[in-house]
């Protein structure tokens, strides 16, 4: 049984537009089995960037559907491969960049859903938001209201959701793909004006998570690490000279005790669940590594505010930390 039986791809796509009734007859038909072919699923795709003109029922539907083809129709059931990845990005980015915010919310959506995604596919993500963020562009700005070099506290929420989705039912640090787009973002926000709150708090903590797993603590799940707090709302008016400050301090506070020294059997354990996640995608893991990580956070010779901030922070409170950032507290303590 054909999920598009009823309509004809065609027509739709010559006349520009998909109505109410070409949904209500695609839903009806995936209804009836909730199978989707190959083929069935690059078509839907040709009808969505084929169409400009798309009724308000379309995206919500066309979104379900290719979600449950990719995650739940295909081996392995509930996770999403490397080759899966591949053919997602190929389909709703032919030329790089997602085109929609339909295909932004199908990408999300199955983040959301599989209980593993390969990290290029969490990496391809993050870059739709870091390309708004930086250049101002994609589905995220369409609106073009909101000017480069700023972040607001919905994307701030949607990063935390991709990291959030990649974490799945383990406790996997954040990786090095990761740590990388949110240094980017960090450095195109540090020549603005006073910083968002949101997004310090996240940025130290997905830092702090990356720095305190190479230093040999255990990481806690991703929902406690990078969790929201409640004192972002109740923060009140700080003066500017220690605004930064006292929200690394607010943000790492709450999380700190949730990390502990990582046992020799607790490693053997976290590297077996790396591997197992890494078969099951077919692509490797990249942990974040100390070396690479001072040498990316000081490549410009220089830290923002809030880096200065989150390694003050490791300089008084962490009481083990890997040799390599143990030279990056002392030459900044010393600066």
């Amino acid at each position: 049984m054909s999920i598009l039986r009823s309509v004809s791809v065609d027509d739709i796509i010559s006349r520009g537009s998909i109505r109410e009734q070409d949904v209500m007859r695609m839903r009806q038909s995936f209804y009836d089995d909730g199978l989707i072919t190959p083929e069935e699923a690059d078509q839907l795709i040709r009808l969505n960037a084929a169409c400009p003109v798309q009724d308000a029922a379309w995206s919500p539907f066309v979104v379900q559907a290719i979600c449950d083809y990719i995650v739940n129709q295909t081996e392995p059931e509930g996770y999403v491969t490397a080759a899966n990845a591949d053919w997602l990005i190929a389909m709703i980015a032919p030329e790089g960049r997602v085109r929609s915010k339909t295909e932004l919310d199908l990408l999300l959506q199955v983040l959301d859903t599989a209980r593993w995604s390969p990290e290029r596919l969490v990496r391809f993500a993050l870059d739709e938001v870091k390309r708004a963020i930086i250049e101002g562009d994609g589905p995220l700005r369409m609106n073009g209201t909101r000017q480069t070099g700023t972040i607001t506290d919905a994307e701030v929420d949607l990063i935390r959701r991709i990291l959030y989705a990649f974490g799945g039912d383990g406790n996997i640090a954040i990786t090095r793909a990761e740590a990388e787009v949110l240094i980017a973002i960090e450095e195109s926000l540090a020549t603005g004006g006073t910083p968002n709150p949101a997004w310090t708090d996240l940025f130290v903590k997905a830092m702090a998570n990356v720095i305190l797993a190479t230093s040999g603590y255990a990481p806690p799940s991703r929902e406690e690490a990078l969790r929201s707090d409640a004192w972002l709302k109740r923060r009140g008016d700080l003066a500017p000279s220690h605004m930064v400050g006292a929200m690394v301090t607010g943000s790492l506070s709450s999380v700190w005790d949730t990390y502990t020294e990582q046992s020799s059997e607790e490693r053997a354990l976290a590297r077996l669940e790396r591997q197992r996640v890494e078969i099951i995608t077919n692509e490797e893991i990249t942990e974040g590594e100390a070396f690479w990580l001072v040498e990316r956070m000081t490549r410009d010779d220089r830290l923002t505010p809030t880096e200065l901030a989150l390694i003050d922070y490791l300089r008084r409170e962490a009481t083990m930390l890997h040799p390599a950032l143990v030279d990056l507290v002392r030459r900044t303590s010393a600066a």
